[in-house]
């Protein structure tokens, strides 16, 4: 017997060419970054971006997207019955795409919408600025869709052709409108007729590659709307949900200044907004790129600096912030210079520039010299945007702050604040890392530690009060639950630095019981626990504690809540008993329906109803059973799907400003649940 091993055969034969859109559907994270409800929505962000990139290029002053339900008539147009339950339309008033016989011998509306790099925006002649995915976005989307079709208004006449799985279902046609009527909905069809030129887009997400994400959120395709009708001031856009039969629209003048402006509205300003915006050439190449900047400093300790290329958000910045944050760092520092407004020993460095601003950088660029870092375009590499932020901001910059000296004096300030607070938290940091040291890396004493090493399989119940706080204890399972008590309320450390947050023994003692450290010196291979769970009592009380808890962890250690780690205890609300038979619900409406059901199947019975105030009502056996058994527990797990609305909703309800919190109760109080 041979003791060789056979080597599978590796051949010509076996190197497989995907034609078509076959490489999209077989690796579609590639192209759409993920087949999760993210991926999901970037499949509207395409299609929207093509219409956006036709005002960009100064053609159509319309967008309209539109959510709705798919029908029969999709379903037999796709030819299938497994058909996704929801359509997304996209209307523009632009010039339409071609749809002459293009080279290939089709029309160009079929090479577009089913050739891979086929599209507009390669040679500079049809796009200059252009956000979409080179002619990769509006193929790629229709690969990935169970039903697409399309709909041209060019020379007087509709052109028509519809797609299953990227692959049309017949040649493009010119049709009347009334054949349009049995595809497309009355108000959709009305608005392509108003128009001279255009194009509408629809399609149905397929549940072979979505699997359960293939719903849209309302909320989500708002904010990417209103994402590009900042960015394009001037541009008329609008969302209509035929589903729940609202729509809204989006306009604003003012484009990103009023972003600025939205952002900030729940802080305290030092200035009124500076924005400027200017095209820079590159010497050697003679192309140009158009640059705007809108910057607004506030008194809290965060920073928000928001960027975009074209239409497209670049969440990892890139060289545009690069070379705005070097552009703000040399007028400051040359200003305070200039007029000896720092103080001898004083000097500060970029992180403390950036404490309290709250900008947007925007940058429009040739679509075909466009360079990021992957696929998913998160961050610019163009080493040229740089340059051109850097020149267009520094100059406009440098004249905003001499013509309004007052607002320069304000800016040196804060920054110069910021650069002692950092100097007074870093040594509020070392005495938080030396107390670990000096410990020999010791716990705190009121942790109830678990066994477990193992950061993926350990958990930590942080719970307010010494009796939930004792029954937590002996409930729960030593090898992978740990236990933290607080001794009543947390600090509220929405505007605390760390020099002050050490300050409090319950706070300084949690960050070491993590053991990941803080801000700078966070570590999260060093985290002890990646199930983090804030457990606190079902009533104001309990609400309010766990409000205190997210708002530390979302200001200052942000990264937890990125990774997923943070949760929050459901416990239940009441304990139903019939008999010697109980269960245990979790809110007055499952409370309601479980009482009718019993009283269908037993009108007389006698139903015992134990209201739970407090987590220490509660013996340890109930608490492990309810809030702390893997099995049977219920977690809410906090994740940021809109740190922009996250940021000023913590700003609202925690900051030191009485009149936007004011306003918040008062437009929600009927929404509020009274706890009596």
């Amino acid at each position: 017997m041979s003791d060789k091993k056979t080597i599978p055969s590796y051949q010509a034969k076996d190197i497989k060419v995907l034609e078509g859109l076959e490489p999209v559907r077989k690796r579609p994270g590639m192209y759409i970054g993920s087949t999760d409800s993210k991926g999901l929505h970037h499949l509207a962000k395409e299609i929207l971006d093509n219409a956006v990139d036709e005002a960009i290029a100064g053609y159509g002053k319309n967008i309209r997207l539109y959510r709705s339900n798919t029908t029969e008539e999709h379903e037999k147009l796709a030819g299938t019955k497994d058909l996704g339950p929801e359509l997304i339309t996209v209307i523009d008033n632009g010039r339409g795409i071609p749809v002459e016989k293009h080279q290939s011998g089709v029309s160009a509306l079929e090479v577009v919408m089913t050739k891979l790099h086929a599209g507009g925006k390669f040679e500079e002649t049809a796009y200059k600025a252009s956000g979409g995915l080179h002619g990769v976005g509006s193929s790629a989307v229709n690969a990935l869709s169970g039903f697409m079709q399309v709909v041209v208004k060019r020379d007087g006449a509709y052109h028509y052709q519809a797609y299953s799985q990227g692959k049309p279902k017949a040649a493009v046609a010119k049709v009347t409108e009334k054949k349009l009527a049995e595809v497309i909905s009355e108000g959709m069809l009305t608005e392509l007729t108003k128009q001279e030129t255009g194009t509408l887009v629809q399609f149905a997400p397929d549940p072979e590659i979505f699997k359960s994400n293939i719903k849209f959120n309302k909320k989500t395709l708002q904010q990417i709307i209103k994402d590009r009708a900042y960015l394009m001031a001037g541009i008329y856009f609008q969302f209509v949900d035929e589903i729940e039969g609202t729509e809204q629209h989006y306009y604003f003048e003012g484009g990103i200044r009023s972003l600025v402006e939205h952002l900030n509205a729940s802080k305290k300003v030092l200035h009124d907004v500076f924005y400027t915006s200017g095209d820079w050439t590159d010497e050697e190449t003679g192309k140009q790129i158009g640059v705007e900047i809108a910057l607004q400093y506030n008194e809290s300790y965060v920073e928000k600096t928001d960027s975009y290329v074209n239409v497209i958000r670049t969440p990892d910045g890139g060289t545009h912030v690069n070379g705005f944050r070097l552009a703000i760092g040399r007028v400051i520092r040359d200003y305070a210079d200039k007029n000896g407004l720092i103080k001898e020993k004083e000097s500060f460095v970029a992180d403390d520039l950036r404490e309290g601003l709250t900008a947007v950088v925007f940058v429009k660029m040739p679509a075909n010299d466009l360079q990021f870092e992957s696929q998913t375009k998160a961050k610019l590499n163009n080493s040229e945007a740089q340059s051109a932020v850097y020149q267009v901001c520094k100059e406009a910059f440098q004249t905003f702050l001499e013509e309004n000296p007052a607002v320069g004096k304000n800016v040196v300030g804060r920054v110069l604040l910021s650069a002692r607070a950092r100097m007074a938290a870093r040594a509020a940091k070392d005495a938080v890392v030396r107390k670990g040291v000096l410990e020999g890396s010791s716990l705190p004493g009121k942790l109830a530690d678990c066994q477990s090493r193992d950061a993926a399989k350990s958990e930590i119940y942080i719970v307010e009060g010494d009796s939930a706080g004792g029954s937590a204890k002996q409930g729960r399972d030593r090898k992978f639950q740990a236990i933290f008590p607080l001794r009543g309320k947390i600090l509220n450390t929405e505007r605390a630095r760390l020099d002050k947050m050490v300050d409090s023994e319950e706070i300084k003692n949690l960050i070491i019981a993590l053991g990941a450290g803080i801000g700078e010196t966070f570590e999260e291979d060093k985290l002890r626990y990646h199930r983090i769970i804030l457990m606190n009592d079902a009533d104001v009380d309990g609400e309010h504690i766990t409000t205190l808890g997210l708002t530390f962890f979302f200001r200052h250690m942000p990264e937890i809540v990125e990774a997923g780690y943070l949760y929050v205890a459901l416990p239940p609300l009441y304990k139903l008993a019939v008999g010697k038979d109980s269960e245990y619900v979790y809110s007055e409406e499952e409370k309601e329906a479980k009482i009718a059901a019993i009283r269908k199947d037993n009108p007389n019975a006698n139903i015992g109803i134990q209201r739970y105030k407090g987590l220490g009502e509660m013996n340890p056996e109930q608490l492990w059973s309810t809030t702390m058994d893997p099995e049977t527990r219920i977690l809410k797990k906090i994740t940021i799907a809109d740190a922009e609305q996250a940021d000023r909703t913590f700003s609202t309800l925690m900051g030191d400003d009485v009149p936007p919190r004011k306003k918040f109760i008062q437009t929600r109080a009927k929404m509020a649940e009274i706890d009596v």
